[in-house]
């Protein structure tokens, strides 16, 4: 590969809540190990892997100029952005004037539900459920109503169609988060899937907050059909938020951005972020982002897939063949696992709580699942080199899995 993700990046007092926060944040952030172990990092959805040197290229090129005043998004700043997408996604209809900057994607939702909704409205989630919406939701007033993701024969997560238009019109829901692909089962959902979904919304005249943040990783080659792009309704009524923070590990550096092609949802969503003062992007991180969204952030994209595929393949198959009673279904996009203890709990009559903590006691610093609604679930980050990975998972079948 021409990257480097094959070794494991020292983060150690660089500012890195994945190492250092280990231990110190309550009932977040996984145990310090015991004596004698090193801590694997997989629970805060970043990655230990050195970002694309294109982006560390165009922020210390722009560093040498000794001034860092006022400033407006430049054209190499927007042409980036529907390049991306022209090349990535085959989108071919994006313009400058569809595109406006969010200091982050959860902001992004506030501000569009803000304009969608009334203060104590009910929005419509599936869950398992991300728990930044959880916590952004409930912090602005608005109420959440699952509806239940489900498995198929094939043991992957699908959506329920039909509790979700019981749902909408029940509680009488005049919007959705949708999570594409999904955080924190790893969904892709196919072009069909999402057709039928927005079907029951314009139906029902629901309008779309469509969090994309994870399109960029993508598991085996799966492919990733935006929600804008399957119909005129989702054209028309999504809210579509992106950002290369999670693509390119860049979210200490805050910037993310919508795309919104009716002028008017756009110009509302605009006043609303603007309102606070605060939704400003940063000189750095503009220049981050053309140097990620260029030839060179193509390639190492191009092999954080790769690396990705290999690891999550892997670890599907060595649970499979040795943890009896843990499920899980193989993900198509993101870095992350959603493993299921429930079969495992019940025949041992421990509780997941416990097995997360040996975990961590062994270096096996994975996150709870329980805040994402699987009452039985570890979530397991997997953006790390192949030979971590294994580690990991020899150290729980030694350890913590029985």
């Amino acid at each position: 590969m021409k990257f480097k993700f094959d070794e494991m990046l020292e983060r150690h007092g660089k500012d890195a809540m994945a190492v250092d926060g280990l231990g110190t944040i309550p009932n977040m952030s996984p145990d310090l190990p015991k004596e004698g172990f090193d801590a694997i990092p997989m629970w805060v959805a970043d990655m230990n892997f050195a970002t694309a040197p294109s982006i560390q290229d165009a922020i210390i090129e722009r560093v040498k100029h000794p001034a860092f005043g006022y400033f407006a998004p430049s054209k190499q700043y927007y042409n980036s952005i529907i390049n991306w997408h022209k090349d990535r996604k085959g989108i071919e209809n994006i313009k400058k004037e569809h595109i406006g900057y969010e200091n982050g994607v959860l902001g992004g939702v506030i501000s569009a539900l803000n304009v969608f909704c009334s203060k104590g409205d009910k929005v419509l989630v599936h869950s398992p459920t991300y728990i930044g919406f959880t916590m952004s939701l409930v912090n602005n007033g608005y109420n959440i109503v699952h509806s239940e993701l489900i498995k198929d024969e094939n043991g992957r997560w699908v959506m329920n169609y039909e509790d979700m238009e019981k749902k909408i019109v029940e509680e009488k829901i005049v919007t959705t988060i949708m999570c594409n692909p999904h955080n924190p089962t790893g969904r892709v959902w196919t072009k069909e899937e999402l057709k039928k979904a927005v079907a029951i919304f314009e139906k029902h005249n629901v309008k779309i907050v469509s969090d994309e943040i994870w399109s960029d990783i993508l598991v085996n080659g799966a492919k990733q059909t935006p929600t804008q792009e399957v119909s005129d309704y989702a054209h028309e009524n999504t809210v579509a938020l992106y950002a290369p923070s999670k693509t390119f590990n860049l979210a200490g550096l805050v910037g993310s951005y919508h795309i919104i092609y009716n002028e008017y949802i756009r110009n509302r969503v605009d006043k609303e972020s603007s309102l606070s003062h605060y939704n400003d992007m940063n000189l750095l991180s503009m220049h981050a982002l053309i140097g990620a969204y260029s030839k060179t952030g193509q390639e190492w994209v191009d092999e954080l897939c790769e690396t990705i595929s290999k690891n999550v393949n892997y670890a599907y198959e060595f649970i499979k063949e040795n943890f009896r009673g843990v499920n899980l279904s193989k993900p198509e996009g993101t870095y992350m696992l959603f493993l299921d203890f429930r079969d495992y709990c019940k025949e041992h009559n421990v509780n997941v709580g416990e097995i997360l903590k040996k975990g961590w006691d062994v270096g096996v610093a994975w996150q709870d699942g329980r805040p994402f609604n699987g009452k039985y679930a570890i979530r397991m980050n997997l953006a790390l080199p192949y030979h971590k990975v294994v580690e990991a998972f020899s150290r729980l079948k030694e350890y913590v899995i029985k």
